[in-house]
Order: C-alpha cells, then structure tokens, then sequence
C-alpha cells in the first residue's frame, strides 16, 4: 500500500452513538453491538476508513479488552469484508491494524481480526507482512441456509431423518412460542442443564438480559431484533434457543434442552419454527453461526452439533479465522506465550485431570458424597471452554 488509510474513529457508549447504524446482515459489525459489549466489559470504537489508493472504504466495529491490569489489545469481529477483493489484502489488512493501533493512545499490545474471509484468501496474503496467526475467538465455519425457497423447497433439502422429526414433534403436541424476555428465566434453567450436561462454559443470566435490553434501546425498523423460542410439551419447557435477527438475515445464537422427554425431538420443533418465522419475517438466510471445521471426524468433541446443524442442510462456509497484527513485537510475543500456555492447559493438562476426575467418580461414586461427586463433574468443565459465543 502506498499510504495509510484516512480514519474517523468514534466511541460507542450510549445509544445515541449507534445512530446512524450501518445497516449490514453482520450483526458482529453493527454498533448495536459495540454497544453490547461496552456493557459488558470491553470498550468499543466505530471505525471508518479508506483507502486512496485502492478506492475502497469501509466501516469496522473496533473492541478493546484489557487484561492483567495494565495490558490491553483490540479487536475486529468478522470485519474488514471488503479488503478481501483487493489483490493486496494482507497488506491492506496489515496497514489498516497499524494505523488504527497508532489512532488509539498507541497502548495496545496488538489488534486482532477475526476475519470474514475465505480460507483460500489468505493462501499467499501473509509472507513477509507483519501477519501472524491468532487464536479464534468466533467460530470461523458455519452453515447458512437460504430461506428464500418455499417451505416444501427446504424440507425437501433437509435429512429425511431431519423432516421426520420435526414431523413427529408436531404430531406429539410440542409447540413453540417466541416468549421473549420473559422467558429468560426458563432459558437459563435449561442453559445451566446444557453447561453442566456438554460441559461448556456459559455467562452469567445479567449478560444475556443485557442483550436483550440493549437490542430493546437501540430496534428500528430493520432491526436488531430477538426472538426467545421456548418449545414445550402440557406445559412443560423443553428446549429454547436465542435468535437475533438483522437486515435480512436470522443468526441463532444460544441453544439449550432438558434432559427429559428428548424423544419428543424439541429442538428440531425449535428450529423449524424459527426458520419459518425468519421467513414470514421477509428473512432470506438463517445462519445456524458455528460447526466444527470437520464434522465428519467422528472423534470431534462437536461431531454431534455438526450434524445437528447441517442435516437441516444449507451451505458450509469455511473462514480463515484469526490474524494478528502486532503493534508492540515484543510484548505480543510475550502474550503468545501466555495465550499457548493458557490454551494447553485447557485443552491438554485439565481435560485429562477431568477424564481422570470422571473415571474415578463412576468407579468409586458409592464411596463419594453427593456433592463431591458433582464438584468432581462441574469443575472439570466450568471453564474448559470460553463462555459460548458471541
């Protein structure tokens, strides 16, 4: 690139900065959200720029998080689309991360994109220029579904299995409700059953009711808006799911279930009426937001969500994921240290010591108390996962 790009950045702390909204399907890049997270423990910017040069001009949703006291980086999710046309890219991408970083007190250890972009994108973007593999924080891979076509149209896209549950659901009696905010309360009970039964981690009730409040502050006619589908049988909650809809697309979110009467097939009844709704809503595509990068491993601890999602069917899309560039060298290679140790004692180290945990629980569980044994169980997975996403 010949030069930097001209900046206007711009803090969101109140609902009267989301105005105007940059009405885009990528609710990660809306300042809505920018305003979610500001709530929520990170500070966030609105970014225009352009580039001369290359013509090209776009607007991001910068984030910043700060950690261990006096440390901080920034943050992009799935932003800076429209660098992925330019022959350059990586360079692009690179130079508009360093002038940024310089814009914002020039404090920050690094700025990381979690990129929109195709794999095969960044294939030969990177040589030589500053970029270096970051850890996702958003799922890269997902499955989107076009929900333009008539309703026929999709079940017959769908797995036979798949239409025949949601046929069987409908003939049990299972029925669905957007119950909105005020379902949150039963959402929860059945997320903190989901939490303990997968063992993920999730946040706390207040993130998830800020959401809401936020969404309910900031909704205009092209959105963001929330659907909180609740599925039960006589009255009985099931299964509920977290959809957010924005310009023409649907995005569920946040999923949970019971453990009982999982033969009525709830969550499939879930998705069927969301998808539906989302196309009574003028919607044209429902994104199921994140699968596994190869469902078909069998051994994945996520196979099961990856056929979950696409035997709905639909198209698998493939990210490249994260990039960083770094604004301090030194301590961002100081950072990445910390972060591989952290992501090796999670994945690695403690999830032995919960197999470990788990095998000793089911041979000597007579031996154990209630509560030991559900510590055992709990611990182990309280924090083996970041909080779901977004």
């Amino acid at each position: 690139m010949k030069g930097v790009p001209n900046l206007r950045i711009s803090p969101i702390e109140t609902a009267d900065d989301c105005i105007p909204e940059h009405v885009v399907d990528n609710f990660l890049q809306t300042k809505f959200w920018g305003l979610f997270k500001a709530r929520t423990g990170w500070q966030a910017f609105s970014c225009s720029y352009s580039f001369e040069d290359e013509v090209v001009a776009g607007h991001i949703l910068v984030l910043r998080r700060r950690f261990a006291k006096f440390f901080s980086f920034l943050y992009v999710p799935f932003g800076a689309a429209e660098l992925e046309a330019l022959p350059r890219r990586g360079e692009a991408l690179t130079t508009l991360g360093r002038a940024i970083g310089r814009s914002l007190d020039r404090a920050d250890i690094f700025i990381r994109f979690d990129l929109p972009w195709s794999v095969s994108s960044m294939a030969d973007s990177i040589k030589g220029l500053g970029l270096h593999k970051g850890t996702d924080i958003q799922v890269p891979d997902t499955v989107v579904l076009d929900i333009t076509k008539s309703e026929e149209e999709l079940l017959a896209g769908m797995k036979p299995k798949w239409r025949y549950n949601i046929r069987l659901s409908q003939k049990k009696g299972v029925s669905v409700k957007d119950e909105g905010i005020l379902g949150l309360p039963t959402f929860m009970d059945l997320y903190r059953k989901t939490a303990r039964r997968d063992k993920i981690a999730i946040h706390s009730e207040s993130y998830y009711r800020t959401l809401f409040e936020t969404v309910s502050e900031v909704s205009s006619e092209s959105g963001p808006r929330l659907s909180l589908y609740v599925a039960r049988h006589k009255g009985e909650a099931l299964a509920g799911i977290i959809v957010l809809h924005m310009g023409k697309r649907a995005t569920y979110l946040y999923g949970a279930s019971s453990d009982k009467r999982r033969n009525l097939m709830p969550t499939y009844a879930l998705q069927w009426h969301a998808i539906t709704e989302a196309k009574r809503r003028g919607e044209k595509v429902y994104d199921f937001f994140g699968i596994p990068p190869d469902g078909h491993d069998a051994s994945h601890p996520m196979a099961g969500l990856f056929l979950f999602k696409t035997g709905f069917g639909g198209e698998i899309i493939h990210r490249c994921g994260a990039y960083d560039v770094a604004l301090h060298p030194i301590a961002y290679r100081m950072f990445k240290v910390g972060e591989g140790l952290r992501l090796f004692w999670h994945k690695k180290i403690k999830k032995s010591v919960g197999r470990l945990g788990r095998q000793i629980f089911k041979k000597h569980g007579a031996a154990l108390t209630p509560d030991v044994g559900e510590n055992i169980l709990e611990n182990q997975g309280s924090e083996k996962t970041k909080p779901s996403n977004p």
